[in-house]
């Protein structure tokens, strides 16, 4: 007999993922490319400690190795040749779109896709756009001016922030009226003080 395995038995996790028109599966929170022949369709996956296998019925149709929650495997031979330059141009509009909601929401798109598959992360571009409709353009503008000053380049992160601030209240009819304050406690009138001036002076009227 062979001795028992030292490490606990590594039980995959499978699922079922759409592939979306960027390529890419969500699995366990992170992203991985299949060819452009699946895009569209509905494919099985296979995740355990090390990979994660991707199959079409029951053909395995890509292999990629592990990676952590919030990260994405992309293989650029998943692409068509020639969907760079289309995905340039697409690329391109979109920050167009961006600097039209404001100079700094402009960049954070700019940021956003500074990496080698640009195309890979328009989503994320996508849902910031969302934003500015949702919040307005101005309040989103100074969210990501704040971000930038911080080095923060996340869109979940961007969305958090201006979904707990508060926006800046309206004045109302009942801020504009004048108030009056109670009068001190050892305040005197005016006629007190009036009062012995006019004393002070007939006492000196007599005197002479």
């Amino acid at each position: 007999m062979k001795p028992a395995p030292a490490a606990p038995f590594d039980v995959p996790h499978w699922t079922d993922a759409k592939v979306h028109p960027d390529h890419h599966v969500q699995v366990l929170r992170s992203l991985y490319s299949v060819p452009t022949r699946y895009v569209g369709s509905t494919v099985r996956v296979r995740a355990d400690r090390a990979s994660v296998r991707i199959y079409a019925g029951t053909e395995l149709v890509k292999l990629h190795a592990r990676v952590a929650p919030g990260k994405r495997s992309t293989d650029p031979s998943d692409y068509p040749t020639g969907k760079a330059v289309a995905a340039v141009r697409d690329v391109a509009s979109l920050v167009a779109s961006a600097r039209k909601c404001g100079a700094h929401v402009g960049i954070y798109a700019e940021r956003l896709l500074d990496v080698p598959l640009p195309w890979t992360r328009m989503r994320l571009v996508y849902a910031l756009l969302r934003l500015c409709k949702k919040f307005g353009d101005g309040r989103v503008e100074a969210i990501c001016q704040s971000a930038l000053a911080f080095d923060v380049v996340d869109v979940q992160r961007v969305t958090r922030m201006l979904e707990t601030a508060k926006p800046a209240a309206s004045p109302s009819t009942e801020d504009s009226k004048v108030v009056a304050l109670p009068t001190p406690r050892f305040a005197r009138s005016t006629e007190h003080f009036a009062t012995r001036t006019t004393a002070a002076a007939a006492t000196k009227e007599e005197v002479r």
